[in-house]
C-alpha cells in the first residue's frame, strides 16, 4: 500500500488501536451475561483507543493540532495541520456485541481534510483515501456503485435517538425515500456509513446533528471514490454545521430533492 509519510502513520495508529479495541470488544462480549458495568467498561476501551492514537499520531507529528472525541481540542504549532479523530465509532454497536464499529482517522490541513483512515477492526478492513490519489480498502481500489436508478438503490442513515431534535425531520425523510428505493439501513456508525458509500455497497447516505470527527475522514473516502458530497441544508458545511448528504454522481441530485423536500 503506497501512500504518503503521513497516511503509513496514521494507518499504523489505527492498526495499533484497533487491536487494543478487538481485545476489549471479546470482552465486551463475555459481560453480556451480565449487564454489570459493561458500560463502564466501554468507555474504557474508548479512552485507552484514543490515547494510543494520540500517542502515536502527536508522537509522529508533533506540531499538528489535534480534535479527539474524547480528549477534545488542542492547539498546535503549526495551525494549517490538525488531526481529527473518534477512537470508536458505533460505540453503542461495540457495548452490545455487535461486531460494527470503527476508528476514524483524518487529516486536516487549511480547513481541508487530505487524508482519511477508518478502520473496521473486527473484519479487518481499512479504508484509506488521500487527496488525489483515490480510495481504498485493504488493497482494493473503491469506486462508488453505478447504480442509476431510486428504486434499485440502498441508503444509509442514523435514526436520531434519546432525546435528539432531528427525530421528526428523519422520520419524515424515512417517509418520502422509502417509497421511492429498495430499503433504508441504520447500522450504527457514521464512519462507517460513508466508507459503504465509497466501496459501492450503500448508493448514499444522509445524516443531520453529526460531529466533524465522525466524518471528516469519510468525507474524502467518498469523494475520493468518485462519489458526490453535500450538506442536507443547502449553505450548510458538513463539516461545521454536522448535516451530510452523500451518494454516487447519477443519484445524488434525486436523493437530495426527497431528502431536501425541494
Amino acid at each position: 500500500m503506497q501512500g504518503s509519510a503521513n497516511l503509513n502513520i496514521m494507518i499504523k495508529a489505527a492498526r495499533k488501536a484497533g487491536r487494543s479495541l478487538v481485545k476489549d470488544f471479546r470482552e465486551v462480549e463475555n459481560l453480556q451475561v451480565s449487564m454489570k458495568g459493561a458500560g463502564d467498561f466501554v468507555s474504557r476501551a474508548d479512552t485507552a483507543a484514543e490515547k494510543i492514537l494520540k500517542e502515536e499520531l502527536r508522537g509522529a507529528r508533533p506540531n499538528y493540532g489535534w480534535l479527539g472525541e474524547e480528549t477534545g481540542e488542542e492547539a498546535g504549532e503549526d495551525p494549517t495541520r490538525r488531526w481529527i479523530v473518534d477512537p470508536l465509532d458505533g460505540t453503542t454497536n461495540f457495548l452490545h456485541g455487535l461486531p460494527h464499529w470503527a476508528i476514524s482517522i483524518a487529516l486536516e490541513h487549511k480547513g481541508e481534510v487530505v487524508a482519511g483512515v477508518i478502520f473496521d477492526a473486527a473484519k479487518d478492513e481499512l479504508y484509506w483515501a488521500e487527496k488525489g490519489a483515490g480510495a481504498w480498502m485493504n488493497e482494493r481500489r473503491l469506486r462508488v456503485s453505478g447504480r442509476a436508478r431510486m428504486i434499485e438503490a440502498i441508503f444509509a442513515t442514523g435514526v436520531p435517538f434519546a432525546a435528539k431534535k432531528t427525530l421528526p425531520a428523519t422520520l419524515q425523510d424515512l417517509a418520502r425515500l422509502m417509497p421511492q428505493c429498495a430499503g433504508v439501513r441504520r447500522w450504527g456508525s457514521a464512519a462507517l456509513d460513508l466508507a459503504y458509500v465509497a466501496a459501492g455497497r450503500y448508493d448514499g447516505y444522509w445524516e443531520r446533528e453529526l460531529n466533524a470527527w465522525d466524518i471528516a475522514a469519510g468525507l474524502i473516502l467518498v469523494r475520493e471514490a468518485g462519489g458526490m458530497v453535500g450538506p442536507v441544508r443547502e449553505g450548510h458545511e458538513p463539516l461545521v454545521h454536522g448535516d451530510i448528504l452523500v451518494a454516487n454522481t447519477a443519484l445524488y441530485e434525486p436523493f437530495a430533492k426527497i431528502i431536501r423536500n425541494t
